[in-house]
């Protein structure tokens, strides 16, 4: 396998005795989000003469919190997508999408984006392939839904948004006029929250540039089975974020969810028709398929783990992050949330554990405590906790900016300059039409049985 991942003509085979070039040993990371990222920059690190092998479905890691500045036209797409290439320069990167682990005989197989088929050895094994969208099984939903994982669906959503307000611009009846302006947005968590807050500005600059608009209504409904929005966060957070939603004009309807979706708009519990053509669903996530073929034990969907990230009867098997069923010893009993802040923290474990299994350093138990949440709300206003410190308005958009570019890895001064640039200059308003709907399904494999909170 050469340097850049690029395996060369034919599948990838790197042998099967479970060693690396030369004797060194190799470590393959599954995933390049969060966890797998900062599992590999630590592997990279503490063991300089280990091969550390990614293979990841795409050949970026991708800042999912700032995904909704994406999909209201705040960020280029490329700004919060860094090259695993650039980011990682002593890993292997390999472009492909595991489908076969065989535990016993050490190896990973792979797919990639063209089918052809690759597969490597290995010594230590880091599963950290994250999650995907939850689905409930609600009539229509995963026909007439989309899901808001990626930058695809990012790019989908802003051309969308784009696109039903020049319709509504150009059609002469009041009805289809009103449902093109009204966007439903499912699950009131960090996601959905943002999205829907950031969105009703988007929609807005987009209205005041229709003459045939004025005085046109846009709506914007959040949609959540819990009591209140944000509901994992601070109740002062939530009750600042309510109210800059409110004084948007978004309708927010809490314990209640969507009953069924159709093609002219949704019906809510308590049998509320809402016509629209948007329906957002951010209700959350759950485990990356990946772990049902395992045959290990699960815990909500999970792979177990114990405290030092390792999968019991098998010490040469980490797993972190969305994946795995982190014990949280700050809450005993409880697992630890699907956050990114965990994901990063729980990597950057995983790294040193490995690298102690190895005889570098010495492993530790997984113990971490909530830094604070950000919440970005779009304009001038954001919701923050740093530290149990509850922020909001002008300081909260100043710590969440701050923490965003702090936590990136690349990209920084870019993002920076694009905020600059839309406080100044607004939104670009135009749609590509390069990702259409076809092309963004909502995941409709192994729905959920039971609702989940968001957030």
């Amino acid at each position: 396998m050469s340097r850049n991942g690029r395996p060369g003509n034919g599948p990838v085979t790197t042998g099967s005795g479970g060693c690396g070039t030369g004797g060194r040993p190799r470590i393959v990371v599954i995933g390049g989000g969060f966890a797998g990222f900062a599992a590999a920059k630590g592997l990279t690190a503490r063991l300089p003469d280990a091969e550390v092998v990614v293979v990841s479905s795409t050949d970026y890691f991708l800042y999912l919190p700032l995904l909704p500045e994406v999909a209201t036209g705040v960020l280029d797409p490329r700004r919060v997508s860094v090259p695993l290439s650039t980011a990682l320069p002593k890993a292997d990167v390999v472009l492909g999408k595991v489908d076969a682990i065989d535990l016993d005989g050490r190896t990973v197989g792979w797919v990639d984006p063209e089918g052809g088929r690759g597969e490597t050895s290995w010594d230590r094994l880091v599963i950290a392939a994250g999650s995907v969208n939850a689905l409930l099984p609600i009539p229509g939903v995963a026909e007439h839904a989309h899901g808001f994982r990626g930058i695809a669906e990012a790019v989908y959503l802003r051309d969308h948004l784009v696109r039903q307000i020049d319709l509504a611009a150009v059609t002469t009846d009041p009805a289809t006029r009103d449902a093109r302006c009204t966007f439903v947005v499912v699950g009131a968590g960090y996601t959905g929250t943002e999205v829907a807050a950031q969105g009703v500005l988007f929609t807005e600059q987009l209205r005041r540039a229709h003459k045939a608009l004025r005085g046109q209504r846009v709506r914007w409904l959040l949609v959540d089975v819990a009591p209140r929005v944000l509901p994992g966060l601070d109740e002062r957070l939530s009750r600042s974020t309510d109210r800059v939603l409110r004084e948007r004009g978004i309708e927010i309807r809490t314990e209640t969810s969507v009953e069924e979706a159709h093609a002219r708009g949704v019906r809510l519990t308590g049998g509320e028709d809402v016509a629209s053509r948007t329906l957002v669903w951010c209700v959350g996530v759950r485990p990356d398929p990946l772990v049902a073929g395992l045959g290990l034990e699960t815990d909500k969907g999970r792979l177990v783990v114990d405290d030092r990230l390792v999968v019991p009867g098998h010490p040469d098997v980490t797993a972190c992050g969305d994946i795995a069923a982190v014990p949280d010893r700050t809450r005993p009993g409880e697992l630890t949330a699907m956050t990114a802040q965990h994901a990063q923290r729980q990597g950057a474990l995983a790294a040193r554990n490995v690298a102690a299994s190895l005889g570098v350093g010495e492993a530790r138990s997984y113990k971490h405590h909530d830094l604070g949440f950000v919440v970005e709300l779009g304009g001038r206003d954001a919701a923050a906790n740093p530290l149990g410190i509850p922020l909001s308005g002008l300081p909260a958009t100043a710590v969440t900016r701050g923490y965003h570019l702090l936590s990136m890895p690349g990209n920084r001064t870019r993002v920076a300059v694009d905020w600059v640039l839309d406080a100044v200059f607004g939104r670009p308003a135009v749609q590509l039409g390069l990702v259409r709907g076809s092309a963004v399904p909502l995941t409709t494999s192994e729905p959920q049985k039971q609702p989940e909170r968001s957030g």
